[in-house]
């Protein structure tokens, strides 16, 4: 009671006072959370791209000299130069994609991610720029598999990449063969090689890589137009601006001629969206 009476009641000039003091805390906190990731890249002046250090033609890290190429990786730049900041690379990976939006370790990814439904439940991806189908590679010496309806057959075993695309669809729709899920570090092609399996799933540029380095590989394309993947960039969902921003560039390098170019550039190509 005593305190009571000893505070005098506020005046009206008093409440007026800290009425503005809380609507200026209010807007500038406002502000910060409307400014989102591109007003944060542009404040640390430094954009951060995930990507895949081992995707061959897209984000490739030359396991010798240690230098980066690939469509993304030109694109990436493209994208850093138009935002006026650096560039910085995450290393990444598809199983470890969305854990790394999630938790803040990049602003974008830039790997050629197919948008998958269950990567879309929990990611915001870009409208598409490249696409691809399912290929497959074995050897030239196997026997058994010489056409794409000699898969889902009995005894056959097929790899897929842990994480990718094809690790559901596979999973999904062969009824009959065997599919191995192939885990760092472990690696597709030494597991063809080696006969623990007769056949792998890819994409285009996995492909092209596969048959760039070596020549008792084959590849054999599916017998119709299925499975293709729409691929994107992804970020963390709920900034729409960022998301806007980042469309705004895809539509971009599509006009101007900067998506082509580097398609062309590294062999993608055929996957280019128009």
């Amino acid at each position: 009671m005593y305190c009571l009476h000893t505070i005098s009641k506020p005046d009206r000039h008093t409440i007026l006072r800290w009425l503005c003091i809380l609507c200026v805390f209010s807007w500038g906190a406002a502000s910060v959370c409307a400014a989102g990731t591109e007003a944060r890249i542009r404040d640390a002046g430094q954009l951060r791209v995930c990507i895949w250090p081992e995707y061959y033609g897209v984000t490739f890290r030359n396991p010798h000299t240690r230098a980066l190429s690939g469509i993304d990786i030109d694109l990436s730049h493209a994208l850093a130069t138009d935002l006026g900041v650096d560039l910085v690379y995450i290393d990444s990976s598809f199983r470890t994609l969305v854990e790394d939006l999630l938790s803040g370790r990049c602003e974008i990814a830039m790997f050629a991610i197919a948008a998958i439904a269950p990567r879309a439940q929990l990611l915001a991806f870009s409208t598409p720029y490249m696409q691809s189908g399912i290929y497959a590679i074995t050897t030239k010496g196997q026997r058994q598999i010489k056409y794409w309806d000699d898969i889902d057959r009995p005894g056959v075993v097929v790899g897929v990449q842990a994480g990718s695309f094809m690790e559901p669809i596979m999973l999904d729709s062969l009824k009959q063969a065997s599919v191995v899920v192939v885990r760092p570090p472990m690696n597709r092609e030494k597991e063809l090689l080696s006969g623990r399996i007769d056949v792998f799933m890819t994409d285009y540029p996995n492909g092209r890589r596969v048959l760039d380095r070596n020549d008792a590989i084959r590849l054999i394309s599916p017998d119709t137009h299925r499975e293709v993947m729409p691929y994107a960039y992804a970020i963390k969902p709920g900034d729409q601006q960022w998301l806007n921003r980042v469309n705004q560039f895809v539509d971009a390098i599509k006009r101007d001629g900067r998506l082509e170019r580097a398609a062309q550039q590294h062999g993608m190509a055929p996957m280019v969206v128009r």
